[in-house]
């Protein structure tokens, strides 16, 4: 045997229903209301949304304004020059001065320095004079001197004679002397009178002086 229980549904009263529409409907209605007190107290900024058309070319930002540096007034002190101000005279008492006492030296003499001139070279000898005959020819017994062959005087004078570029004696000395003063001065004035030379050469082939040293010997006559 079966046993089985029948459900049957009961009916939903049609008042209650919209009691309960109310209801849900108030809730809602205040939830709504909180939400926007609390938006409307935060104060949000609206949202604005911004399209880029791609073919407008855009524009730059316009440049941040220039600030001008503010000067500060600075304030310059200036420390005034300290002036030296000069100090007053002293009276002092004048004295004359002290004679002098020793004299003044005077300037010696100015010594210049002496200056050499230049020594040219001269052309030097390269051939000597030469008599043109044989000295003891140019004195004969009639020269002997007379004073001399009386106190029977002889001896040989030794001479040296001077010639000039004319080939002339130009002077005339004694070297050795044959001991009688007569015969000495004899000969050198038949020399000086008689000799004749070819005078010397240069190395420029010009006449030149020279000297020329001979001897005389006296013998008395017989």
């Amino acid at each position: 045997m079966t046993e089985g229980a029948f459900y049957q549904p009961k009916k939903t009263s049609p008042t209650a229903l919209a009691i309960v529409v109310l209801m849900h409907g108030a809730a809602l209605t205040a939830l709504a209301m909180a939400k926007m007190e609390v938006i409307t107290k935060d104060k949000l900024p609206p949202i604005i949304v911004d399209f880029i058309d791609p073919k407008k070319p855009v524009e730059p930002p316009p440049p941040a304004p220039q600030v001008q540096p503010r000067v500060q007034d600075s304030v310059v002190t200036r420390t005034p020059p300290i002036i030296d101000m000069p100090a007053p005279p002293v009276e002092t008492e004048w004295k004359p001065l002290p004679p002098v006492t020793q004299p003044i030296p005077e300037p010696g003499p100015v010594v210049l320095p002496r200056i050499d001139p230049p020594v040219l070279a001269e052309p030097r000898k390269v051939e000597p004079a030469r008599a043109r005959a044989n000295l003891a020819s140019y004195v004969s017994d009639e020269d002997y001197p007379s004073s001399a062959a009386r106190n029977e005087e002889q001896g040989t004078t030794r001479f040296r004679l001077g010639v000039g570029p004319n080939g002339r004696v130009t002077e005339c000395s004694v070297i050795r002397s044959s001991g009688s003063s007569a015969l000495d001065s004899a000969t050198c004035r038949l020399m000086k009178q008689r000799a004749k030379f070819i005078p010397a050469r240069n190395s420029a082939g010009e006449p030149t002086s020279d000297s020329v040293t001979s001897a005389i010997r006296w013998v008395l006559p017989e």
